[in-house]
């Protein structure tokens, strides 16, 4: 949807040249959130179900017909997100956690009255079927693979940290082996038998993607990574090119693939419990409520 551009009169171009050449923050409290930001809210993928839960149903419930879901990448929101921080400029993203950008940021979920985004969601591991048949020993470490919040967050800092996600997911291992004992309990050791996870470039995916991956080696399988968009991470789990998947986010965020493909995989159950989904912004904003966008 297009805006009007608001002229600017010769005095306020001068107060705002001043203002910007002094290094301070830019008052623009005169103006509604949604003039600030160009009713626009950054989002992340098109293929991730919470673009269409904030799209199709977000925006239309709350009346925000003037604003729009810049479609992107988990990457490419954070970065907006940082660039927005380090300025004390105005932003809203489509968020979730865990996610290192609540360690490393002071940020808020704007409220939800209507509960669109519902509660806490899991994370599922899914499974091809057959696997059990296959790979009984790498059935069972996915079966007991659990983790916290708090578990995975730090993987993402480590990573965040400039550690690439292999070493991050090794390094975790290496230093939570009564945990990672707890997923190999029972597991017989294997001889380069090989495995194929398929996982979404989101930074809580990648991270719990690479330490399973690790765990799995560390009692002999030769592990492959192979990153896709949540459509083929799906199609290729239900169709046995891929063996599993570790960052399946439900009831709301992976619902329609669930729901395409079910039938067609074995769902292991919750790997991680906590997770939530909203629109994130700076706590330095003064706002508190999706309802808030409207004024």
């Amino acid at each position: 949807m297009f805006k009007k551009l608001i002229a600017l009169t010769s005095a306020s171009i001068l107060t705002f040249g001043l203002v910007a050449c002094s290094g301070e923050k830019v008052d623009s409290s005169s103006k509604s959130i949604g003039e600030q930001l160009d009713y626009k809210i950054v989002g992340i993928d098109p293929g991730a179900g919470l673009m269409k839960l904030t799209i199709d149903k977000v925006l239309p419930e709350y009346g925000l017909d003037d604003w729009e879901v810049v479609e992107g990448s988990g990457a490419a929101m954070t970065a907006a997100l940082a660039k927005a921080y380090k300025k004390k400029e105005p932003i809203i993203v489509t968020g979730w956690s865990p996610h290192w950008k609540f360690a490393k940021f002071d940020l808020k979920y704007l409220e939800d009255p209507k509960g669109i985004y519902g509660g806490a969601e899991d994370v599922n591991t899914i499974v091809r079927l057959g696997l059990k048949e296959d790979h009984p020993d790498a059935y069972k470490l996915l079966d007991q693979f659990q983790w916290e919040p708090s578990d995975i967050e730090n993987v993402m800092n480590l990573i965040q940290e400039g550690m690439s996600p292999e070493e991050a997911a090794e390094k975790w291992v290496g230093e939570n082996q009564e945990l990672v004992g707890a997923w190999t309990k029972g597991v017989n050791s294997v001889d380069g038998e090989e495995l194929k996870l398929l996982y979404v470039a989101w930074d809580d995916v990648i991270a719990s993607t690479n330490t399973v991956a690790k765990a799995l080696e560390s009692v002999g399988y030769d592990v492959k990574l192979v990153q896709v968009d949540a459509g083929p991470m799906w199609a290729g789990v239900s169709s046995g090119k891929g063996d599993a998947i570790v960052g399946a986010w439900l009831p709301t965020t992976h619902a329609d693939y669930y729901k395409e493909f079910e039938g067609k995989f074995e769902d292991l159950g919750s790997n991680l419990h906590g997770t939530k989904l909203g629109l994130v912004v700076p706590a330095y904003m003064d706002i508190d409520s999706i309802e808030d966008l409207k004024k």
